[in-house]
């Protein structure tokens, strides 16, 4: 295969490439002051940052999932030193989604998030896709994947059910409005970047989340 042919890019390339790639993930942060300097943010600002910054969760969830089929395809290992920014960058906007509601739906309320988690299911699968990303934001560093060995790498598989969880949070949100044209995209998206990950790439086989 020509890919596994390519010279491999090496970690100083990697390094050079990786600023430009965290400013690229800062593009929606920046977009979203611009709209506010203009007044563009819609008649409710508040719902469109909270939507806002779940679609780029979600964006951000599928590239951090594109890095092992990259490599893999691409005969690139050293792509690998990217997944840990787009991962962390994917905690923060389901962060920022997720402060977006406790803030300006429930007013920091704990008691009103509570009865929205029990009553709504679109909230309580989305705190539940949560908590595993909280984690493995946590224990992203080289330290703790030394002190947890191989109980570090259980646990960040865990992007794979939080991935699932995203979709089915997203799919109730549309329900509502029978909207489903961008659940189904970003579900086939995230479908075969997981895919990717079951199909051999000359006798090799398949690689760590």
């Amino acid at each position: 295969m020509a890919a596994s042919q390519a010279r491999p890019w090496t970690a100083r390339q990697i390094g050079f490439f990786k600023p430009l790639l965290f400013i690229l993930c800062l593009y929606p942060v920046m977009r979203w002051f611009w709209l506010g300097f203009q007044g563009a943010l819609t008649a409710n600002p508040p719902e469109f940052l909270i939507r806002s910054s779940g679609i780029w969760a979600l964006v951000a969830l599928c590239l951090t999932l594109a890095v092992t089929p990259l490599r893999r395809y691409l005969g690139q290992p050293a792509l690998l030193r990217c997944r840990r920014m787009l991962g962390l960058f994917t905690f923060f906007y389901s962060a920022l989604h997720v402060l977006g509601w406790a803030y300006w739906e429930r007013g920091l309320s704990l008691s009103a998030m509570w009865d929205d988690i029990v009553q709504r299911p679109f909230i309580a699968i989305g705190v539940l896709a949560m908590v595993p990303m909280l984690a493995q934001a946590v224990t992203s560093t080289r330290g703790w994947m030394s002190r947890l060995g191989a109980r570090w790498h259980t646990l960040h598989r865990a992007i794979y059910p939080v991935a699932i969880l995203s979709v089915w949070h997203f799919w109730l949100i549309r329900a509502g409005k029978n909207d489903f044209a961008e659940v189904y995209a970003y579900g086939a998206v995230l479908g075969l970047l997981l895919l990717a990950r079951l199909v051999p790439l000359e006798g090799r086989s398949g690689n760590r989340p």
